[in-house]
């Protein structure tokens, strides 16, 4: 796994990439701006990172071009941008990019570029790309993007098992929006403690699409380290 810096000044970005990539086993530092950027790549000699072309100090070609010139493009980098042209892209991979993803950015692509930036000087480690085919029951779906994964819906029981401690029952007099909440709420928590954290396996469990599972995660307010501090006080 590796030292993953994202550089972005969206706040957003910054949190979903971090989640993302932290679940497939990477060490992320964040960074707002180019100048945390410069005291990040000094202090921890990240393996990658992901840079964002447009920010308000100084932009990413700009950086990307300084850590060249300097002899510290010594890691991979791959630039995000929602707004910069195709020029902008070619310049960019000359100047030393290792690729450019434009914004939004589907979980797929980041994926894929992520562990093709990171085998590029590691050639004999192995990479996998697991596909999942849909079943005849599932209707396609459009292809989610990490920052519009759409919201979804579950049919509400009265009361359901939800623990070994016994059963976990719901006010069925709150409005249906509440109420759905909450069991939707308690199913997860329940998947992700049952899981050890692990998005992977609680995407498998429940059947979502993982930028889904975050979007959905983050709307409920499921705290998403209790998964993984109980793993980690049962070890």
């Amino acid at each position: 796994m590796a030292n993953i810096l994202v550089v972005d000044d969206e706040l957003g970005i910054r949190d979903l990439l971090s989640e993302i990539l932290n679940d497939e086993g990477h060490t992320v530092e964040l960074a707002e701006n180019a100048a945390q950027a410069r005291t990040a790549r000094q202090a921890s000699r990240p393996d990658l990172v992901l840079l964002d072309i447009w920010m308000p100090d100084t932009d990413g070609v700009t950086l990307l071009k300084e850590w060249r010139g300097t002899g510290l493009l010594t890691m991979p980098v791959i630039m995000m941008s929602g707004h910069a042209t195709i020029d902008t892209a070619v310049e960019a991979t000359r100047i030393g990019a290792q690729s450019f993803l434009e914004k939004p950015i589907t979980l797929q692509k980041l994926l894929k570029a992520v562990d093709q930036a990171l085998t590029r000087d590691a050639p004999a480690r192995k990479v996998t790309e697991v596909t999942t085919e849909p079943s005849a029951a599932t209707a396609p779906t459009a292809e989610l993007t990490v920052e519009s994964a759409m919201m979804g819906g579950q049919t509400l029981p009265a009361a359901v098992d939800l623990s070994p401690h016994g059963q976990q029952t719901f006010d069925l007099d709150k409005p249906l929006r509440d109420a759905r909440d909450a069991f939707e709420k308690a199913y997860f928590e329940f998947h992700l403690a049952k899981e050890g954290g692990s998005m992977t396996r609680v995407a498998e469990k429940t059947g979502l699409e993982r930028t889904h599972l975050y979007r959905k995660l983050k709307q409920l307010g499921v705290d998403l380290s209790r998964g993984r501090r109980g793993s980690a006080a049962s070890t």
